[in-house]
């Protein structure tokens, strides 16, 4: 396929070098510094089954959580106006917020206001925290210290963002290295008219790195000596990945040190991104690419590199915006995904769960539903997941299960020049029969289909429905429908990777 200055095999290769399992018993390291957990064997992500549970209403549009390591069991909820909020266990959430900076803030338009929260790593004896937010009087988004003690805000860096309302990012975390990561969005509007993306002298469209524990005069904050670019003629030095259109949501994994990105699409992909430790430089092709097609009109600089994505969906199955989660690197659900990562759409709902398989790709399912337009999924302390969302304005505790999956795909290509079949055993493997099915999966980039048989196939975007037909509506349990496909390629003749069954994620046999 005409991608080949993507460098995703090479970063691929990298991860899994980061990435490969542990020692028979190894053991995953928790945040907090509490005792490792012990490694299980791996649960087939199909197996995996998400839900939550309500834990605390009345907040006005939520956006964003951080959890102290202070031994208080709380978590910090930042809301749009400009508000911070503690939940606590076994309090509730306390009605007198802990921050309020209203009066700095912009929170017109849908997608401005405070929008990010991280805590100093020595909150614990500084009480100091982290905020991003669209500044009054123009829009500009911005990166302040607050001081707890002094209920004192002091602004460190901030963009202009004044002509679209759209795309600010907004994601703060310190990474392993102890330095603050903040994102930026490329400006907003549509098509990247700026060309933020992939310029260098501005920091719109990118993710930023920056030392907060001193200050380097005239600046309120230093600029590490490994930035990428700091040595660039014309570049900002604060620059740490760039090639990005709206990167909401980002992580780090306490592992490994790896991070993860969801970067929210222009409507035909929304994409996450797995970068191995200390990968600053890196061009992840926004807006030459959206996801791994070319960007119709987009900004291709010639010989340019770019980073490809791990895993991208197409707003076809539902979704709107991605919203980047975490690695699970808690205790209470360790033997079940210990290692795996957890993402979701703001429309969909859908939890996508995805880990590296040992072969330079990823395992991914859809394993179950988050509450209507989750906004951010955050962790505690001791590494469990929480996710508030945008409207009614709610928080939400996540759990995992073990729900072996009561369906079955194997499959069978035979691949030629531009074309390939592909045909679908699909068995129930549950204890009830299905009448009347819908199985629902991806095609790889550049393939549509010419032709069906046994099925009822509609194809919107790269996702395909296919509905039974009449005669092969029910599945007995233990039996087995075969149905198939003819298409096109353009080179990737890669077989579906994920089916759901009537909205249940299925096994994928060979």
């Amino acid at each position: 396929m005409p991608r080949r200055r993507w460098t995703g095999s090479v970063l691929l290769t990298l991860l899994l070098t980061v990435l490969s399992p542990l020692p028979a018993g190894a053991a995953d390291p928790v945040p907090g510094g509490a005792e490792p957990v012990p490694r299980a064997a791996a649960v087939p992500l199909p197996s995996l089954s998400a839900t939550t549970t309500q834990v605390a209403s009345g907040l006005r549009r939520p956006t964003a959580l951080a959890a102290p390591d202070d031994g208080t069991d709380r978590l910090f909820i930042t809301e749009k106006s400009g508000t911070v909020r503690v939940y606590h266990p076994d309090t509730g959430l306390a009605r007198t917020p802990l921050v309020d900076i209203t009066p700095a803030v912009d929170e017109s338009g849908n997608e401005r206001g405070l929008l990010g929260i991280a805590l100093a790593p020595d909150f614990a004896d500084t009480h100091d925290l982290y905020l991003a937010y669209t500044a009054l009087p123009d829009g500009a988004v911005t990166l302040a210290r607050y001081r707890l003690d002094e209920s004192r805000l002091e602004v460190l860096l901030s963009q202009e963002h004044a002509e679209f309302s759209n795309h600010n990012g907004g994601q703060l975390a310190f990474g392993p290295d102890g330095h603050l990561y903040w994102s930026i969005g490329d400006g907003g509007g549509s098509g990247d008219p700026f060309r933020s993306g992939q310029r260098l002298d501005t920091l719109l469209g990118k993710i930023l790195r920056i030392d907060v524990s001193r200050g380097c005069d005239p600046l309120p904050y230093c600029v590490p000596a490994g930035n990428p670019f700091v040595d660039t003629p014309g570049a900002r030095g604060e620059i740490w990945l760039y090639g990005l259109r709206n990167p909401w949501r980002f992580s780090f994994d306490a592992a490994d040190g790896s991070m993860w990105i969801g970067d929210v699409g222009q409507g035909r992909w929304e994409e996450i991104d797995h970068l191995a430790p200390g990968r600053g430089g890196l061009n992840l092709g926004w807006s030459c690419y959206e996801g791994l097609e070319k960007f119709a009109n987009g900004d291709c600089v010639p010989g340019e590199e770019y980073t490809a994505p791990v895993f991208t969906y197409s707003p076809y199955t539902g979704g709107c915006s991605v919203i980047g989660g975490h690695v699970y690197r808690g205790r209470e659900h360790a033997a079940l995904l210990g290692g795996t990562y957890i993402a979701t759409d703001y429309c969909s709902s859908t939890v996508w769960a995805l880990r590296p398989d040992g072969s330079g790709g990823y395992e991914q399912a859809e394993i179950g539903e988050m509450p209507t337009q989750v906004t951010s999924i955050g962790t505690t302390a001791d590494g469990e997941f929480y996710v508030v969302n945008d409207l009614p304005g709610g928080l939400h505790k996540v759990s995992f299960a073990r729900e072996e999956p009561t369906c079955r795909v194997d499959r069978k290509v035979t691949a030629w020049g531009t074309g390939m079949t592909v045909d679908l055993t699909v068995t129930n493997t549950g204890t009830a029969p299905v009448n009347g099915w819908t199985l629902r999966f991806p095609l790889a980039l550049g393939q549509t289909v010419v032709s069906d048989w046994n099925t009822n196939l509609t194809q919107g975007g790269n996702v395909i429905t296919a509905a039974n037909a009449p005669h092969n509506a029910t599945i007995a349990p233990g039996a087995s429908v075969t149905l198939g496909y003819l298409t096109g390629h353009t080179g990737d003749a890669s077989p579906p990777a994920r089916f759901t069954l009537d909205g249940d994620a299925c096994a994928v046999g060979r």
